[in-house]
């Protein structure tokens, strides 16, 4: 008979979603979490970087009935605050209208309600259990306890292997089953900075201070603080590498960022105690093994955080799973093989698609011909509804798929091109020009 009892490795956030998913369809769900209970210890730090939520995501926590509970704790963002090197500000709005906004929302927050939300239905949640091996081909896991590190076997029947980047399931089919593998590091890290509260700062707008080839983010928390990101070169003239020690950081913000030094008192300390992280973009195939073992999330597809869709992307996962599952119940190796075929596109679209989206962040929002470009896209998004829809809005405000976003985006991008070409205000578009190259487009639906 097919199974009606599911493992999941990872509690972080799309495994308690799945898990939620799954219990109210009718299967016993349990989870093992290696790190320990987040709700009764500190934060660990590099996990705290915020989350921007948008369509996808709200979608998925709709379906769980959890959205209206995590909407409280968003912060809406609008659009881009640019902050010149001058101190002068721009904003860039992000969509159409009022409608279309992102919201912020902290990591630990988040998964705080969905381990809240996955108890109370009846999710039994293991922590300080760390897989340490598997048979692939029976389906026994082996678990060490984090706190006592005594081991322990587990018969399973499906596991579904929600545990991140470092995917702990991941590499056990990488030993055992040919599973292609491949994985990018940018030559890029972050370091994780506060704005305390009281900065003046507009609340609803994600702060980017662009700087060429690095840049300064920040997002709006709740209690009024700003939680930022520096993202710099490991190494080169300006990098991590050549601003490695204490007194090294000040002057470089002096610098940079003297608008955001100025709101930053604990700079120096809050520097030296934040870990330098990494990112990755990482694609494997398949990601199923023996019609039991199934990787989700960025256990299958890591990818990098500058399109704000690492969690929607995880949580539309699940929102697809889910329905596959309506569809085919616990028929595991139909599940599995359905899901791949459906997903993998989308997911490597939106790996191109962030790796592409940080240069546009870093560099190219500072330049007035990218600006008008934006400009152009939204009065095209007026004119032509449904047939010109921004790239951005796309993968952000709908859910179009991620790999037709990214074809759609390319003819897009070539039609901006000619009718930007020689203009300098969004009054002088050709709009019979434009109703020709756009007519081909066919229409979006939306979900």
């Amino acid at each position: 008979m097919p199974s009606k009892k599911v493992t999941i490795i990872g509690a972080g956030l799309a495994g308690p979603l799945l898990a939620i998913g799954l219990v109210e369809r009718g299967f016993e769900v349990e989870i093992h979490e290696r790190r320990p209970d987040l709700r009764r210890v500190a934060q660990s730090a590099g996990r705290s970087i915020n989350l921007a939520v948008s369509a996808r995501g709200i979608h998925a926590l709709q379906q769980a009935g959890l959205w209206h509970a995590v909407s409280e704790l968003t912060v809406p963002m609008r659009g881009r605050m640019m902050h010149a090197q001058s101190g002068d500000l721009s904003f860039q709005p992000y969509g159409k209208d009022e409608t279309e906004f992102i919201s912020s929302l902290s990591r630990a927050d988040l998964n705080i309600a969905l381990l809240d939300a996955a108890q109370a239905r009846g999710v039994r949640i293991h922590f300080d259990s760390r897989m340490v091996g598997a048979d692939l081909p029976t389906g026994r896991l082996r678990f060490r306890n984090e706190r006592t590190g005594e081991e322990t076997n587990l018969e399973t029947t499906v596991v579904i292997g929600v545990d991140g980047a470092n995917s702990a399931l991941r590499s056990e089919m990488l030993r055992h089953t040919r599973l292609n593998f491949s994985q990018a590091f940018p030559d890029y890290g972050y370091k994780e900075l506060t704005i305390p509260a009281g900065s003046g700062m507009d609340r609803n707008a994600l702060h980017i201070w662009p700087r060429g080839s690095y840049m300064l983010i920040a997002l709006p928390n709740i209690d009024e603080t700003f939680a930022c990101i520096l993202f710099l070169p490991f190494e080169g003239s300006v990098s991590f590498q050549q601003i490695g020690l204490r007194d090294e950081i000040k002057p470089f913000f002096q610098a940079q960022f003297p608008d955001a030094l100025a709101m930053m008192p604990h700079l120096v300390e809050n520097y030296a105690a934040s870990p330098l992280g990494s990112m990755v973009t990482i694609k494997c195939s398949p990601w199923h093994a023996e019609g039991r073992f199934l990787l989700l999330g960025d256990a299958a597809h890591a990818i990098v955080p500058f399109f704000g869709q690492g969690l929607n992307c995880s949580f539309e996962d699940v929102t697809v799973l889910l329905a596959i599952v309506d569809q085919y119940d616990a028929n595991w190796p139909l599940v599995f093989s359905t899901l791949e075929q459906a997903r993998k596109p989308n997911t490597d679209a939106i790996a191109d698609l962030a790796l592409e989206n940080f240069v546009e962040m870093r560099d190219r929002v500072a330049d007035p011909a990218f600006l008008l470009r934006k400009k152009v896209e939204l009065a095209l998004e007026a004119r032509f509804p449904g047939r010109f829809v921004p790239k951005y809005a796309m993968v952000t405000f709908h859910r179009v798929p991620y790999s037709v976003a990214l074809s759609r985006g390319i003819v897009q991008d070539g039609i901006l091109t000619e009718l930007c070409g020689g203009i300098g205000q969004v009054e002088d578009i050709d709009f019979s020009k434009a109703a020709k190259l756009i007519e081909p487009l066919t229409p979006l639906e939306f979900a």
